[in-house]
């Protein structure tokens, strides 16, 4: 069964003027589905892998033949990664979390504003393309990581709680290479709902 684009659960223009309409119609439809595209076309040989779900398939990178494991990495964790961050943002986002996750967050980083200026520091000093991620460690702790191109946190032994693309079509026409700016837009935009539901399930 073939991969799929997911739906924007929201217009385009939804998230101004924190992230243009334009940006979000250029990463969504071709940016994302390109990795949809690539990672169908990756899997055409492998129908045995074809009914795994994505999280699966990226959790399980290095079992996977040799031959296809690249465009998993890549392709697959594009769409992974890409079909969360949608997600952990809202029109109506922002403010700050609530319950066991901004428990763990002041246990684990001494303040949520301490969190937010450790998350706001390796995002913008990410050299290149990749991704920011507060997800859960082995050892049951939230922590912040980076990613490079379209690896997976998991690929680190971290299960994503909140992630935030810095690829520069991400924010590129908007903010240029003001990548700072782009990030202090997306404090305004995050789904902490979401972000809780993939730390409760993230502690299982």
């Amino acid at each position: 069964m073939a991969f799929k684009l997911p739906d924007l659960p929201y217009a385009f223009d939804a998230l101004e003027p924190h992230i243009d309409a334009k940006t979000m119609e250029i990463h969504h439809d071709k940016h994302h589905a390109t990795y949809v595209v690539k990672l169908n076309a990756a899997l055409e040989k492998h129908p045995d892998l074809q009914g795994k779900n994505i999280e699966e398939l990226v959790k399980s990178l290095e079992s996977l033949p040799q031959e296809l494991q690249a465009a998993v990495r890549d392709h697959g964790g594009g769409h992974f990664n890409h079909s969360l961050f949608w997600e952990l943002m809202s029109p109506k986002g922002g403010g700050k979390p609530t319950g066991a996750l901004l428990k763990a967050l002041e246990k684990d980083f001494g303040a949520f504003d301490s969190f937010k200026d450790r998350f706001s520091a390796s995002a913008a000093g990410h050299f290149g393309s990749g991704w920011a991620w507060l997800g859960v460690n082995a050892s049951g702790k939230l922590i912040v990581v980076t990613c490079l191109n379209q690896d997976s946190p998991f690929r680190q032994g971290v299960k994503p709680v909140l992630g935030i693309d810095v690829w520069e079509h991400a924010y590129y026409l908007k903010y240029q290479n003001r990548r700072p700016e782009y990030i202090a837009a997306f404090w305004n935009l995050i789904n902490w709902e979401k972000a809780e539901e993939l730390f409760e399930k993230s502690m299982k």
